[in-house]
């Protein structure tokens, strides 16, 4: 009962602090920065790799934000674990490539050494990937160390092998109706001062936050009190991918999966809408369920807005407290928001939106020609 009311009493100060007196992410330094990224995959050869796909053919999955800790009361990540190795399983029984969107271990709260003795299962899991020539790997603000050879060679390597490479992003090309359509992929964080690298904002999390979580069981990456910063983030990072010519942009970073510029909350209270309308009894209970869930998540989220041009994903994370995770599957010409939850005791995959890439493709392109 103590430690319930001490939750209480520490949560917004902390959260308060943390957020006054760290940056917030810039539209110009958002827009420049996942500019100058884009040109420096595609046109100067450095940032990442550009990987042609066939539409038709090409399998991946999208995972971000795992935050892999010291499996303590501060792991993000111990909850969703299960589901996540049952996740990667599947994917690697049905040849998928699997990109790792970033903050896949949680660096600022826990040492390389501590984060690959804890959780050398899911990393073995993860290198199986690799041997078989189906693993791209990025970074994060999180997992920021793994930008250097000296910690790779030192933590990674031992577990995934020399091919091991780690990149700032990468994009995914292919062909349609004789048009070339690209997917740019990054961790997201480009362009925000409070986590890209900015001391204060990582003293903050190792020197307060972490013992604050340990001795109170606070949880600051799933039920948050800045949500407000997190949608602006998210609207600024669609922004830019509205900017760009017959390219789809994927991140991760802001833990809110969006599908086709619309967020999950948005898209929820649209099914529950329709649901109403067709009079569904069951579907209207289970939606407003999941949303009633959901907004616990998502506590604090202010900013509603509808984004129409459907330019821009996030693979929301692998870390919610209840041990769901979420992602994104482009296959069989298709690509999916889904989720990974325990239904029954068992990891169950759950597609929560897809659509044809066509239609996608063919939207961009209208919308080119009406700019």
């Amino acid at each position: 009962m103590m430690r319930k009311l001490l939750q209480k009493i520490f949560r917004k100060p902390i959260t308060w602090l943390a957020n006054r007196f760290s940056s917030s992410p810039v539209r110009k330094d958002v827009f420049s920065s996942l500019s100058q990224l884009l040109e420096n995959i595609t046109l100067n050869k450095k940032g990442g790799p550009v990987l042609p796909f066939d539409m038709k053919t090409g399998k991946f999955i999208i995972f971000s934000d795992q935050h892999k800790g010291a499996k303590d009361l501060a792991d993000d990540f111990r909850n969703a674990e299960p589901n996540y190795l049952a996740a990667l399983n599947h994917y690697y029984s049905n040849d998928f490539v699997f990109i790792n969107l970033g903050d896949s271990e949680e660096l600022w709260e826990n040492s390389p050494k501590t984060v690959i003795e804890k959780n050398r299962l899911s990393l073995l899991e993860e290198a199986k990937f690799l041997v078989a020539g189906r693993y791209h790997r990025i970074y994060g603000n999180h997992d920021l160390e793994w930008k250097y050879a000296i910690q790779q060679t030192m933590y990674l390597k031992p577990i995934f092998g020399d091919k091991l490479e780690i990149n700032e992003g990468l994009v995914l090309q292919t062909t349609y109706d004789d048009k070339s359509y690209s997917i740019f992929l990054t961790h997201g964080h480009q362009g925000d001062q409070k986590s890209d690298g900015n001391p204060f904002s990582t003293w903050v999390v190792a020197a307060i936050w972490t013992p604050i979580q340990r001795f109170f069981e606070i949880s600051i990456d799933t039920i948050s009190d800045s949500f407000e910063l997190v949608d602006k983030h998210n609207i600024m990072m669609y922004e830019w991918s509205a900017t760009q010519k017959n390219l789809i942009f994927i991140s991760g970073h802001t833990h809110k999966p969006v599908f086709a510029s619309l967020d999950h909350i948005e898209r929820l209270a649209k099914q529950l809408e329709r649901a109403r309308t067709d009079n569904d009894t069951a579907q209207t209970e289970y939606l407003q369920k999941q949303l009633e869930k959901r907004k616990a998540e998502y506590s604090g989220k202010k900013i509603v807005r509808t984004m129409a041009m459907p330019a821009y994903f996030n693979s929301g994370c692998c870390c919610f407290n209840d041990g769901d995770i979420t992602g994104i599957e482009i296959a069989e010409g298709f690509i999916r928001l889904i989720k990974w939850e325990t239904i029954e005791k068992e990891s169950k995959r759950i597609v929560l939106e897809e659509s044809p890439l066509f239609y996608l493709f063919d939207q961009l392109e209208t919308n080119n020609k009406m700019s």
